[in-house]
């Protein structure tokens, strides 16, 4: 789960992370109290932020400064509702401006290729990060962490040098480097990131933008409260759906719905899907959910409910080898999910059965004749069939 900046924010505030402050407001007259309670008596600005998950902000218009209370209500007059590359603004963060000196960049992520931690470090800030990588790599050191040490004081050390800052700068920013390893720990993250990492004028350093993406697979056990930082507003209502069933589900923007047993099966059939779609108008896979090695019945049914309300499937096709999961299980799950869905099955449905229990599976779906529902040999043959219907 990637968290909006101001959640960061507060996270990082949390773990004593050095941040400025700031106040969501989710209209004009809000950020116009929150301009009030934030800006100096002595004058000043604050900066208000649109809270979208996607970078470019400031490019889009999505970052504007303001120097009284009255202008950062203008401000989010414009900012409120904006499209920033798909995303819709409604909420607007206001937050305290800075007498920036310098822009740095850090970021800790979990790198899967090489099973370990990386983080990364540049003296340069403030840019995209992907950009100056392919322009001045040489600018962005890369230093591995080993999972079972972290990031203590002799690799913060480490990180700082290899960044090159400046020696009176190392240690204040190796410790901040520590209390953002404290955050990707403590909060089991995938990725933190601050961009920019700023010293002001006075000295101090702060991190004045963060990202960070959570470990869902640590959220139901080890984090409930994660489920309060969940933006439900943006939240596919399908994809919200499928969660509460417990499915694993994936929405995409093809006409064919795919339902499979096991990751690589659904991946397999998601590639036969898209290529069988081109001889049939450039069709291609409208999700991916997968339920899993041990689905019964029930889940099945859930699955169905989930892709026959996507008002972008034109048909669906059932990829499954009968393993833990019987065939059997899944032709019941099929035949009783048309039965509960009634007339709001209207989608037809290609169904490819094979493994544990095929014959006595495919005798169920025969023997139900239900008119929606076409059996398949093979999964190519099936992929074709279903984008066929699809494109019909």
């Amino acid at each position: 789960m990637d968290l909006f900046e101001y959640q960061a924010r507060d996270v990082f505030e949390k773990h004593g992370v050095p941040v400025l402050r700031g106040i969501v407001a989710t209209t004009p007259e809000e950020a116009e109290a929150a301009a009030r309670e934030l800006l100096p008596a002595d004058g000043g600005v604050v900066v208000v932020k649109a809270q979208v998950k996607t970078g470019g902000r400031g490019k889009a218009g999505g970052v504007k400064i303001a120097r009284s209370a009255e202008e950062a209500r203008e401000r989010a007059t414009e900012i409120l509702g904006m499209d920033i590359k798909g995303h819709t603004v409604h909420r607007v963060m206001i937050a305290e401006g800075a007498a920036i000196a310098e822009e740095y960049y850090f970021s800790v992520l979990l790198d899967r290729s090489e099973r370990r931690y990386l983080a990364m470090c540049s003296v340069e800030g403030g840019m995209e990060i992907e950009q100056l990588a392919v322009e001045r790599p040489e600018a962005l050191a890369r230093v591995a962490v080993d999972p079972l040490v972290g990031i203590d004081e002799a690799k913060a050390r480490e990180i700082v040098e290899t960044a090159g800052f400046a020696e009176e700068l190392r240690q204040p920013v190796a410790d901040v480097i520590r209390t953002l390893w404290t955050v990707f720990t403590a909060e089991d993250a995938t990725l933190v990131e601050v961009n920019p990492l700023v010293r002001t004028e006075d000295g101090s350093i702060v991190a004045l933008d963060g990202k960070v993406t959570l470990d869902d697979n640590a959220s139901e056990v080890r984090h409930p409260e994660h489920a309060e930082l969940e933006d439900a507003q943006a939240t596919d209502p399908l994809e919200a759906k499928a969660k509460a069933h417990g499915l694993n589900y994936v929405k995409l923007d093809g006409e064919v719905g795919i339902i499979g047993n096991g990751a690589g099966l659904v991946m397999s059939t998601l590639d036969v899907v898209a290529y069988a779609g081109e001889a049939h108008g450039g069709v291609k896979p409208a999700n991916f959910l997968d339920i899993g090695g041990g689905a019964n019945a029930q889940v099945m049914a859930d699955g169905l409910d989930v892709i026959l309300h996507d008002p972008q499937v034109k048909s669906v096709f059932v990829n499954v080898f009968g393993g833990i999961t019987a065939c059997d299980e899944v032709a019941k799950g099929i035949v009783g999910a048309l039965e509960i869905l009634g007339d709001e099955a209207t989608k037809p449905l290609v169904v490819r059965l094979d493994g544990n229990n095929v014959e006595l599976g495919r005798k169920i779906l025969a023997d139900a004749n239900h008119p929606l529902v076409t059996l398949a040999e093979t999964m190519d043959g099936g992929a074709d069939k279903a984008a066929e219907l699809a494109n019909a």
